[in-house]
């Protein structure tokens, strides 16, 4: 069982009844609101404050810190619901606990029992600081650096694509403590850098945010840039685990928990696409019948309802996998790059059986559309992941 979840806290009436809360939110509160709020580039403020109140903020942290302590396997359950409706808003505490789990996973005793309760309760919330304009899949290519000046750090650099960059409080902030390192990795850590201090309040200077980053889909959340111009931090609360040249593995550690999630993300997306063509097939009429008569669309149901269901399963698997504490990074990359590549193909499928329609903005079909590829995009790119997949495969199986 992985060091997250806290196995006898949950019984199964307790999952049901989170599921079921859930799934009453989604149906009552968020599908009414998201056309709107999806089309105007809205932030979902109240939703948030929502998903504060279920505690989402801290799904998958210890008890112990005032998570909820969830199994990888409910929390993916959970995703794949909200997904159905709304993606945008699982990427906005899906990003928050990648943060949160590099906190738990790798912290000093003093920062799980610092950060850990202000991160479950929403009090700060946040992402992963990785990219850069000239490194993305290439965290090793990173330029943003820290100077050790005493007992703080000094931070010089940017970040961009960072998701809740602007309307969070800190991030898991990826940088270079030692840019002549070779290898790469071991001249790399993290921080938790936060906008302001939590303690007094006080907003830190050498911190700014750049643009809100205009995108195709994924709306509801912010993707900013972020500036770090003569940072200043004290190393004991700041610098995660307390020595330098380890955040490159914190990074890759994380992504695990991430690739699980933008699975269950792409089930959401796959569902919701079989839901609508399932029921406009039956609604829609030519030569005399419905269009689930006629065995052309038949066929792509058929297609669909059998990707989805297959998708669902190797999530699971994946999750499953995690909350043994196993390696799960092939299971992950498998789960995310199948999901999301049907979640694609289901998409696009969804926008063939509505003809026309299709291209309404009345029609959730025309989002989940736009939001797909991303999911292919997101945590590594399917290229890369097939390449991880690939080694693992024969790493597992030598000769």
């Amino acid at each position: 069982m992985n060091a997250h979840s806290d196995p006898d806290a949950w019984t199964v009436e307790d999952e049901r009844m989170m599921l079921d809360t859930i799934d009453r939110w989604c149906r009552e509160k968020v599908r009414p609101e998201v056309m709107e709020m999806e089309h105007a580039d809205e932030y979902p403020h109240q939703f948030v404050e929502d998903m504060k109140e279920f505690g989402l903020f801290g799904a998958t942290i210890s008890q112990d810190y005032g998570g909820l302590g969830l199994s990888a396997t409910t929390y993916a359950r959970i995703v794949m619901r909200i997904a159905e409706e709304w993606m945008s808003l699982t990427g906005i505490f899906n990003s928050h606990l990648m943060m949160a789990t590099v906190v738990e996973k790798y912290g000093t005793d003093f920062q799980k029992n610092y950060w850990l309760p202000k991160f479950c309760s929403g009090e700060i919330r946040g992402g992963l600081g990785l990219t850069e304009p000239n490194a993305g899949t290439d965290l090793k290519a990173i330029k943003t650096v820290a100077k050790k000046e005493g007992d703080d750090y000094v931070i010089n650099g940017s970040k961009t694509w960072i998701s809740n960059g602007i309307m969070g409080g800190a991030v898991a902030l990826m940088v270079k403590t030692d840019p002549d390192a070779d290898p790469r990795h071991k001249g790399m850590s993290m921080f938790i850098t936060p906008k302001a201090d939590p303690d007094t309040g006080k907003v830190y200077e050498g911190f700014t945010t750049g643009k809100k980053m205009q995108k195709l889909a994924y709306r509801g959340i912010d993707s900013g840039e972020l500036f770090f111009d003569s940072y200043r931090l004290d190393a004991k609360r700041h610098l995660i685990g307390g020595e330098e040249g380890t955040g490159f593995y914190m990074a890759v550690g994380g992504l695990e928990l991430g690739r699980i999630n933008i699975a269950a993300r792409a089930v959401g997306i796959s569902r919701r696409a079989l839901e609508e063509s399932t029921r406009y097939a039956q609604e829609r009429r030519t030569f005399g019948k419905p269009i689930a008569e006629h065995q052309a669309i038949q066929l792509k149901l058929g297609e669909m309802a059998t990707t989805t269901q297959a998708s669902e399963l190797m999530c699971l698997h994946a999750a499953q996998a995690y909350d043994r504490g196993e390696r799960c990074d092939m299971e992950a990359g498998m789960a995310k790059y199948f999901a999301s590549e049907c979640a694609t193909e289901n998409s696009l499928e969804a926008m063939r059986i509505h003809g026309g329609y299709s291209y309404s903005r009345e029609y959730p079909v025309e989002r989940l559309f736009r939001e797909a590829p991303l999911m292919c995009i997101g945590e590594g790119t399917n290229e890369m992941q097939r390449i991880i997949i690939a080694k693992q495969q024969i790493a597992r199986n030598r000769i």
